[in-house]
C-alpha cells in the first residue's frame, strides 16, 4: 500500500511526464497528475494512478486557487510538485494555500531568482560573469537612439500577475530598430513592466541542474545543448550530460546559497565561441530536459520527494555522461525553423543529415518509451491535429 500521496501539477509538460515516470517507480508513492484539459501528456503515463482536471491556473488563478485548497482538504497530499512557474507562483503567493505543502522557499526568496533583474543584481554583487545589462522600470525610460544591436531585451519576468491574470511575456533578440518596433508591438505589457536590454552572447546554452536542502547543496549535473528550438537558442530539443564544470558550478552554488535556496533549480548559461560563460537565468522548479538527469543516473524528483518526506535514499556520487536526450517533435520543428532561416544550401544539408543519424547506442528519446507508451501516442496525435489545423 502507497504511504505518501503526490500531487504532480501542469500534467502537460513534459518535465511533469519525467517527475511521474520517476515517482511512479515507488512502491511507497501514490501519484496523482492535474491539468486543466480532459487529459494530459503525464497524465497519459501508466505511473500516473489518478488524473484529476482542474481550472486553468493561467486563465481562472482564483478557481485555480479555491480548487487546490479544496482538493487537498479531500485527499490530504504530503507533497504538492507544480512545475511551472505560474502555479507555484499562484500557490506561493495565495494566503489561501500557506499550508500546502511544496518543497520551495517563500515567494520573496524565490522573486530573487526568478526575477531576471533581480538575479543580475545578485550576480554583480557576487562578481559573476553575466551579459552587460540596462535595467528599465518601463517602456517609457528607452532611448531608442542609444540603442547598441545586436541585443536581447529580456522582461524581468517570464510572467507577469496582474489584475488578477497571468500575461505572457517573451525574450527578444533585437537586430535593427525595426525589429524592436516590432517587437515593442506585439509586446504592450512593457509599457507598464520592467525589463533589461542585455549584450548578445552567440554561442550554445548550457545549465546546472541543482538540488539544495534548506541553503545546503546537496547534488549538481550539467548538460549541454546540442540543437535547440528556435535554433538560434531557445528550448532544448537534443542535448547530451557532461560533467559539472567547476566554474559554472562554483557560480551556481554561489548564487543559489546566497538566498538560502531550497529544493530544485536549474541554472541556465550561454556559452560563447570562446569558452566563456555568461550567466542567464535560473529556472526555479523542475526544468525541460529533467529526464535527461534521471537517465543520466542523477534522479532529482525521486531525491527531491526522499528528502522532503525523509524516506531512505541513496545520493548518488557520479553519473554517466555523455548520455543524450531527444525530444522528437520538438527536433522536428527545430529543422524546420532552421530550412527556413538563411543559413546556406550546405548548412542546411549538414543540419538534416546530423538530424538523420542520431547516436543510437547513447541517445534515448524525451517522451517516446517502449515502457510507457501511451504520452507519445498522445503527444503524436495532438500535433498531428495541430499540423492540420483542428
Amino acid at each position: 500500500m502507497p504511504l505518501f500521496k503526490i500531487l504532480v501539477l501542469d500534467a502537460a509538460q513534459r518535465s511533469a511526464l519525467a517527475v511521474v515516470r520517476s515517482l511512479g517507480r515507488h512502491a511507497e508513492l501514490e501519484v496523482f497528475t492535474a491539468e486543466a484539459s480532459a487529459s494530459a501528456l503525464a497524465g497519459e503515463s501508466r505511473f500516473s494512478q489518478h488524473f484529476l482536471t482542474c481550472p486553468s491556473a493561467e486563465h481562472q488563478p482564483q478557481l485555480f486557487v479555491d480548487w487546490i485548497a479544496d482538493i487537498q482538504a479531500r485527499y490530504q497530499f504530503d507533497l504538492v510538485l507544480p512545475v511551472t512557474e505560474i502555479t507555484s507562483q499562484l500557490i506561493l503567493l495565495s494566503k489561501q494555500l500557506s499550508s500546502i505543502p511544496t518543497a520551495f522557499p517563500e515567494y520573496t526568496r524565490v522573486m530573487e531568482l526568478a526575477n531576471k533583474s533581480n538575479l543580475v543584481k545578485l550576480a554583480q554583487r557576487l562578481n559573476l560573469d553575466c551579459p552587460a545589462s540596462q535595467h528599465f522600470n518601463h517602456l517609457s525610460e528607452l532611448d531608442i537612439n542609444k540603442i547598441i544591436y545586436p541585443c536581447v531585451l529580456k522582461p524581468f519576468q517570464s510572467r507577469l500577475f496582474r489584475d488578477n491574470q497571468w500575461i505572457n511575456t517573451s525574450v527578444g533578440i533585437i537586430h535593427s530598430l525595426s525589429d524592436l518596433t516590432r517587437y515593442i508591438d506585439k509586446n504592450p505589457y512593457l509599457k507598464f513592466s520592467g525589463f533589461m536590454l542585455q549584450q548578445f552572447i552567440p554561442g550554445h546554452g548550457a545549465g546546472i541542474f541543482c538540488l539544495y536542502n534548506h541553503g545546503q547543496p546537496v547534488t549538481f549535473f550539467a548538460h549541454k545543448r546540442l540543437r535547440e528550438k528556435p535554433p538560434q537558442g531557445g528550448i532544448s530539443v537534443y542535448c547530451e550530460s557532461q560533467s559539472v564544470d567547476p566554474k559554472l558550478r562554483d557560480t551556481a552554488e554561489k548564487l543559489l546559497t546566497a538566498v538560502g535556496w531550497h529544493g530544485v533549480a536549474m541554472v541556465e548559461f550561454r556559452i560563447d565561441d570562446q569558452g566563456n560563460a555568461y550567466l542567464m537565468e535560473i529556472n526555479t522548479r523542475f526544468w525541460g530536459s529533467l529526464q535527461l538527469s534521471v537517465d543520466s543516473g542523477i534522479d532529482f524528483p525521486w531525491l527531491l520527494v526522499a528528502q522532503h518526506l525523509k524516506l531512505q535514499h541513496t545520493l548518488p556520487t557520479q553519473y554517466k555522461k555523455g548520455q543524450r536526450l531527444r525530444w522528437l517533435l520538438g527536433d522536428v520543428d527545430s529543422l524546420y525553423l532552421y530550412f527556413k532561416s538563411s543559413a546556406s544550401i550546405g548548412a542546411k544539408l549538414k543540419r538534416l543529415l546530423w538530424f538523420m543519424t542520431p547516436d543510437l547506442f547513447n541517445s534515448r528519446h524525451e517522451i517516446d518509451r517502449l515502457s510507457d507508451l501511451k504520452p507519445a501516442v498522445y503527444e503524436l496525435k495532438r500535433y498531428i491535429s495541430a499540423f492540420l489545423g483542428k
